[in-house]
Parts: structure tokens; C-alpha cells; sequence
């Protein structure tokens, strides 16, 4: 393994980024959550042939949306997920650190992608390699 790593100091302010990143998420995922509560509440209480008789296309574009917003609720929970997983990366002593060629992973992707375990360098071929 390399033994390039992060100072503390740094190590505290990729903490403090994804914390914030991580309640923004949180934000996000409540307001989705709501949205998709209010939206079948709505046609939740219909019988299958009330939907039906106020109009197909309605009914289509109501459940358009409800898939959409299950969509960026799963979106929003594996990114949640993978910045709870850099936390544990900073505090075991491997938080960005490449896994394929174990280079210090740049500063400002840390800051940008901070759940990015691969360098640009090694993220990029392992696309071509595909």
C-alpha cells in the first residue's frame, strides 16, 4: 500500500464536506419522500376504475411521476450511502487512496467526488477496459 496519505487537517475538512453533503442529501431525500407521500395520497384512496374514469392519460402521468420520484429516492439513497462509506474510509486511514494503483487520489476530486475510490487515471481504463 502507498504510504502517501492525507493529513489530519485534511482528513477534517473531506469530513466536514461530506457531512454537509450528507444533510444536504438527507434535505433531499425528505423533500422527495414528502412528495412522493402527497402524490399517492392523492390517488391512493381511488378504485382501480375511478383512475380510470377521470382520465387514462392522467392516470399514465400520475404514475410516470411516482416511478420518476422512486427513482431519485433510490438515486439519492446509494449516494447517501456511499458518502457514509467514505466517512468510514477517513476513519480507517484509506479515504482517497486509489484501490487499483494506490496513488493518492488529487485533492480537488476528493472535494468534487469525496465517494470516488479510483483516480482518474485508473477510472478511465477500467471504462476502456469494459
Amino acid at each position: 500500500m502507498s504510504l502517501k496519505k492525507y493529513s489530519k487537517t485534511k482528513l477534517a475538512s473531506f469530513k466536514k464536506s461530506i457531512e454537509s453533503k450528507i444533510n444536504n442529501v438527507a434535505d433531499e431525500l425528505g423533500d422527495i419522500k414528502e412528495s412522493l407521500d402527497s402524490n399517492t395520497r392523492g390517488t391512493a384512496s381511488l378504485s382501480q376504475d375511478s383512475v380510470y374514469s377521470v382520465h387514462m392519460a392522467d392516470a399514465g402521468t400520475d404514475s410516470f411521476e411516482r416511478e420518476k420520484g422512486f427513482h431519485f429516492m433510490n438515486r439519492e439513497t446509494d449516494y447517501h450511502k456511499s458518502l457514509v462509506k467514505a466517512l468510514k474510509r477517513i476513519e480507517n486511514g484509506s479515504f482517497g487512496i486509489c484501490k487499483i494503483c494506490e496513488e493518492l487520489i488529487p485533492e480537488e476530486r476528493m472535494f468534487e467526488v469525496p465517494n470516488a475510490t479510483k483516480c482518474v487515471k485508473c477510472k478511465e481504463n477500467e471504462k476502456l477496459n469494459i
